[in-house]
């Protein structure tokens, strides 16, 4: 049988939805950040990705999603944040990490909806410095927000925070989701297994990580812990339906209403 070609996410907050599956024949694994993990999978170069959520809508065909796992927050995640000096209403340009689609398309919808604002979007690296220096706030995610110390003049708007407030629901940051015939219902039980064992052992994947650096091991743990979820249940599919209405109505993507699983 061929070897799944997986692509997964680089980042501390995927780590659980792999654990031990570089060692699972069954899979082809490599990892990249999101957004490049999203464009292998719409060419075709893998046959299931851990994609941004957003991405689902992007492909070029109905993709399926992989039922159980995913990345999800309810309330604060502690890992996507605008930084901003400014009152959230006078935001008239926001810096860009763009290396996650979702938290992109995300930021766009919280500040129309909780306030009011269509923001210029400005792509740059994720230096937090550079970024105000250029734009009135500033978009990170990623391992680069949960480390992130900014100033006290700078304000930290938490956007697992804010769509909750906003919501009452969680939020679906990144998905397993793959071609039509790529995957079958073992396949599908690997992943829900590495899950299960992963969320089971927070401070072995922040050990993993972050080898010998006690002090991010100890922010690490706390943020897999507390923050981050890792199940797609009722409430989160209720949460990602609204996140694709509300895009959609932006006209940043369209949503036929249907998704669609393994």
């Amino acid at each position: 049988m061929t070897a799944v070609r997986l692509g997964a996410v680089g980042y501390l907050n995927a780590r659980p939805l792999v654990y031990g599956l570089d060692r699972q024949p069954r899979f082809d694994l490599r990892y990249d950040i999101p957004s490049e993990c999203a464009r292998l999978l719409h060419a075709h170069a893998i046959d299931v990705g851990l994609i941004p959520s957003i991405e689902y809508l992007r492909g070029p065909q109905p993709y399926r999603f992989v039922p159980g796992p995913a990345v999800t927050s309810r309330g604060p995640v502690a890992s996507v944040a605008i930084y901003t000096r400014r009152e959230p209403r006078d935001i008239a340009t926001i810096a860009m990490d763009t290396s996650s689609r979702t938290s992109v398309v995300l930021a766009t919808v919280l500040l129309r909806r909780a306030f009011g604002v269509t923001a210029e979007a400005v792509p740059m690296a994720p230096d937090l410095d550079a970024m105000l220096h250029r734009a009135d706030a500033a978009l990170i995610i990623g391992d680069n927000a949960l480390f992130l110390n900014p100033p006290s003049t700078v304000r930290k708007l938490d956007l697992g925070a804010l769509w909750t407030e906003t919501t009452g629901l969680p939020f679906v940051y990144a998905v397993w989701a793959g071609w039509p015939d790529a995957m079958n219902t073992d396949d599908v039980s690997l992943l829900r297994r590495a899950r299960d064992e992963g969320v089971a052992d927070p401070e072995g994947v922040a050990r993993a990580y972050y080898p010998g650096d006690t002090a991010r091991q100890d922010v690490a743990t706390r943020y897999l812990r507390d923050n981050i979820r890792y199940y797609l249940a009722e409430d989160e599919l209720d949460g990602l339906r609204t996140f694709y209405r509300y895009a959609a109505d932006l006209g940043l993507v369209s949503f036929d209403g249907e998704l669609r699983f393994y």
